[in-house]
């Protein structure tokens, strides 16, 4: 009898440390009555007790792509943040880097603003929470895209998809911080970790500098754990910026006459040195290797037991850290090379070979136009290539704050005349429109 006892309770420890793990097994979906109203479950208020948070404070998302992993941090009494879970993100499309234009199939990076507007109870994937993409950052930019979601299904053409279980969890978080005063969630999305082994290890990506510009709102939260204050000027994202005298943000415009308040400056200062110091040693780790980041394919290809007895719908992608390594130059040469050739299938015509002048339909249909390159969506590009082979990146780079507050970075894609604006998202109307005074400093904010 004492046997049995102990075995029942090892089992329960077993599934409480589990945690979200075990999210897909703990939560009978067929008993959820109300999916809207569906309280945390008592794990999670135990956990925010112990914490010391209140049921209705406020949150923050943070995702990370390469990792596939997104979090939930929610204030303490005393408006510091702590993370209250995490999750693995069960599906994101494209690959690492920003999403640029409508149909890329890439899920976002950067900082957005979601109000209660932007969830969805009615969404056809269980519940969704839209991320308000494109915000000002991407409108200025010229940016295209709309309905980019989190939303439940574990099936993703650009959004983050988590499965029912994680949605209905997620969709509580920020229910229950909007009905606490909370006007914004702030969502941060990165590439991954903005770690120095990391920053290292992409030191070679053709987006390095918009990801420079991120990691200074990155640091900003490690060094405060508050959500920053987030504008845009010059095209650039900035953070926790005073202004000085008069002036104020504006997307298109040169920025203001502003400073970083004294004593985050200190904190910054601090941060940025242990950060060099781990940089240094992480490029004499990383010394004469290339990191080979993987396809979307070859990322579905190592969860593909997963969809087993599942619907066709539901297709998880696996990590980029999983399916990712990191090689020397000759391996990185041949796995790119063998890329390239996976990626034209038979009919498909090749650049070199594509008449001249093709239309904008053919290109659509896979045969694409002279001088372009012929790679799918999730594919580098032979520039690309010829970079991370070729850059020695073996200095560390100059302080991302002082690179990102005072110069202007540059869109990833540049075009010739004017960009069509899509109509506005219904969904997404708060992330770009101008907000008021009052909706610009949180019950929370302190700077």
């Amino acid at each position: 009898m004492r046997l049995k006892l102990i075995a029942t309770v090892l089992l329960m420890a077993t599934a409480l440390a589990g945690c979200n793990d075990t999210l897909d097994t703990a939560m009978d979906l067929s008993k959820v009555k109300n999916k809207v109203e569906q309280p945390l479950p008592d794990r999670i208020i135990a956990e925010m007790q112990k914490k010391d948070m209140p049921r209705n404070s406020p949150i923050m998302i943070r995702v990370f792509k390469e990792e596939g992993k997104m979090e939930i941090w929610k204030a303490k009494a005393d408006n510091r943040f702590d993370k209250i879970a995490e999750y693995d993100i069960c599906a994101w499309s494209g690959k690492l880097g920003p999403k640029v234009k409508e149909g890329d199939r890439q899920a976002p990076e950067g900082f957005y603003n979601l109000t209660p507007a932007h969830l969805n109870p009615n969404s056809k994937y269980y519940l969704a929470i839209n991320t308000g993409f494109p915000n000002r950052y991407d409108a200025v930019n010229g940016r295209t895209g709309s309905n980019l979601m989190i939303h439940g299904a574990c099936s993703s053409s650009g959004c983050y998809s988590m499965t029912d279980q994680q949605i209905l969890e997620i969709y509580a978080f920020a229910r229950d911080a909007f009905r606490g005063g909370q006007t914004t969630v702030q969502l941060q999305a990165f590439p991954f970790r903005m770690t120095a082994e990391n920053m290292a290890r992409h030191r070679n990506s053709e987006n390095l500098e918009f990801w420079k510009m991120l990691k200074v709102g990155y640091d900003n939260f490690e060094v405060t754990k508050r959500p920053p204050e987030v504008n845009v000027c010059e095209k650039k994202y900035v953070f926790n910026q005073q202004i000085q005298g008069s002036g104020s943000f504006s997307p298109a415009a040169a920025c203001p006459p502003m400073s970083t308040p004294p004593a985050l400056t200190a904190s910054l200062a601090s941060y940025e040195k242990e950060y060099q110091l781990a940089y240094t040693k992480a490029m004499d780790k990383l010394d004469g290797k290339v990191w080979y980041e993987p396809t979307e394919a070859e990322r579905k290809a190592i969860v593909a037991d997963k969809r087993k007895g599942r619907d066709l719908a539901y297709a998880p992608t696996g990590t980029s850290l999983a399916a990712g390594k990191l090689v020397e130059p000759e391996e990185f040469e041949k796995l790119m090379a063998a890329r390239l050739a996976r990626s034209q299938p038979a009919g498909t015509l090749l650049a070199s070979a594509a008449p001249a002048g093709a239309s904008g339909s053919a290109a659509k249909q896979g045969r694409l136009p002279a001088g372009t390159a012929s790679v799918q969506p999730g594919e580098r590009s032979a520039m690309s290539v010829a970079t991370a082979m070729n850059g020695t990146g073996r200095s560390a780079a100059a302080s991302p704050a002082q690179q990102t507050q005072t110069a202007a970075v540059q869109p990833a894609s540049t075009t010739t005349g004017a960009i069509p604006v899509p109509a506005p998202n219904p969904l997404a109307y708060a992330a770009v429109q101008p907000v008021s005074d009052e909706q610009k400093k949180p019950f929370w904010k302190f700077w």
